[in-house]
């Protein structure tokens, strides 16, 4: 039967990217509309000149995301590396831009493996270390520098660099400059990253089911070294883009773009608890947050409401991490299952099919749902503590195996062996 014509008229995008594209093109519009500046070229450079910091902080942080973590302590550590790359530079003699770029990436690398180590050897979520670490260097910086910017930088770092100019009639000058490269480069990196290499697929892996992760071989060390260290490269590099565009280096000038940053990925579609995010999303999602902070300066409206905006889009993206994780996804698998193997029936007869699999390998019977509570799924235990040989199980039976996701394996026919008996059949 044919669609109806309303269905192929209003077509609704499939995918987070399609609706964040709908929602850029949506508020550009209207702010085209309020302002008689937003649609000029010259604030559009201006904006893709500003995003760009964000850009390569954001393709590293969504590395991190995919592998199941969160970093809030990349901001800092790009302000550290400044300091860190300004002085290493300078008592070479002044160095080069490839001086430069190899001192800020491998500062940056060390920043993020001290937060891989953390997570990985001490068994803390990452969320606490990079709390810790967040003060820890921010702490740093500002004791040993006293806050003290340095504007005497090397002449190539200040030296701006123009990749493109065009000068608009009324004689103002709309420019492309230098860290617009360093994200085009920086965004071609991660995505070959993500997706075109073994690593990148691990990396998934590891983030949507990091115990099924471990079982099949992944070097979990290596991951979260590999994510955290990619993080602290791209800080490192956005960093020293942020002090080449600002023409110096300011102790507190990244402090709080963290959170801009992290609400921008997970409004591109990344998932908190990891597995999910694409570089499509990644670059959609910052620059809809920059659209909307250009719109209400231009507006006129306080930047407070930006902060505000900023705490919605990140408690949206918490709340709908674990509603999907815990109730959505759950109540998705239970209802692609047979009825017959949701209630533990089974085609033989009354008893023999199980329940949900052990860790082990090993089926549960399919006892009443409060000695099931008492006992944990798969190891409900008869009243008089004894078992035998199951029933020719069927669907969920006995000898039900666990699935790489954790799930029972509820879809797998039963085997002979494993705990349970029939109903009115005595314990042997």
């Amino acid at each position: 039967m044919a669609e109806p014509r309303s269905a192929r008229r209003f077509p609704v995008p499939a995918s987070t990217e399609g609706w964040l594209a709908l929602v850029i093109v949506v508020i550009g519009a209207a702010l085209g509309l309020a302002t008689d500046t937003f649609l000029t070229i010259v604030n559009l450079f201006d904006l893709l000149n500003i995003s760009a910091i964000n850009l390569i902080f954001a393709a590293g942080l969504l590395v991190v995301l995919v592998a199941g973590g969160i970093d809030i302590s990349f901001a800092v550590g790009a302000s550290v590396v400044q300091y860190l790359t300004a002085l290493a530079v300078m008592s070479m003699g002044g160095g080069s831009w490839a001086s430069g770029i190899a001192a800020a990436m491998a500062f940056g690398f060390l920043l993020g493996a001290c937060n891989a180590a953390l997570i990985h050897y001490l068994r803390i979520i990452s969320i606490v270390v990079t709390i810790a670490t967040f003060n820890v260097f921010f702490g740093f910086l500002m004791f040993f520098t006293r806050g003290v910017s340095i504007y005497d930088l090397p002449d190539w770092w200040l030296d701006r660099v123009i990749l493109f100019e065009y000068e608009t009639a009324g004689g103002d000058f709309a420019e492309i400059t230098l860290p617009v490269a360093a994200t085009a480069v920086t965004i071609l990196a991660t995505w070959v990253l993500l997706r075109r290499l073994t690593v990148g697929r691990q990396l998934f892996a590891l983030g949507d089911n990091p115990e099924g992760a471990r079982r099949i071989g992944v070097n979990v060390a290596a991951m979260h070294f590999l994510a955290y260290g990619w993080l602290g490269v791209c800080a490192g590099v956005g960093g020293l883009m942020q002090a080449h565009y600002v023409q110096e280096v300011v102790p507190n000038a990244l402090y709080g773009r963290e959170l801009d940053v992290l609400a921008a990925v997970v409004l591109g579609g990344a998932r908190l608890g990891g597995g999910r995010g694409t570089i499509l999303g990644v670059i959609l999602g910052v620059l809809l947050i920059a659209i909307t902070q250009n719109g209400l300066n231009l507006l006129g409206i306080s930047p407070y409401a930006f902060q505000m905006l900023i705490g919605v889009v990140l408690l949206a993206a918490i709340t709908t991490t674990n509603v999907s994780l815990e109730g959505l996804i759950g109540r998705r698998r239970r209802s692609r299952l047979p009825a017959r193997a949701r209630t533990g029936g089974s085609p033989e007869g009354p008893g023999g099919a199980g329940g949900a699999g052990s860790p082990d390998g090993s089926g549960g019977s399919s006892e009443s749902d409060d000695l099931h509570d008492r006992n944990g799924p798969g190891r409900a235990e008869p009243p008089d503590r004894t078992s035998a040989p199951g029933g020719p199980g069927g669907l969920g039976g006995a000898g039900g195996r666990r699935t790489p996701d954790g799930s029972s394996g509820f879809d797998e026919p039963g085997g002979p062996g494993g705990p349970g008996r029939r109903n009115g059949e005595p314990a042997r």
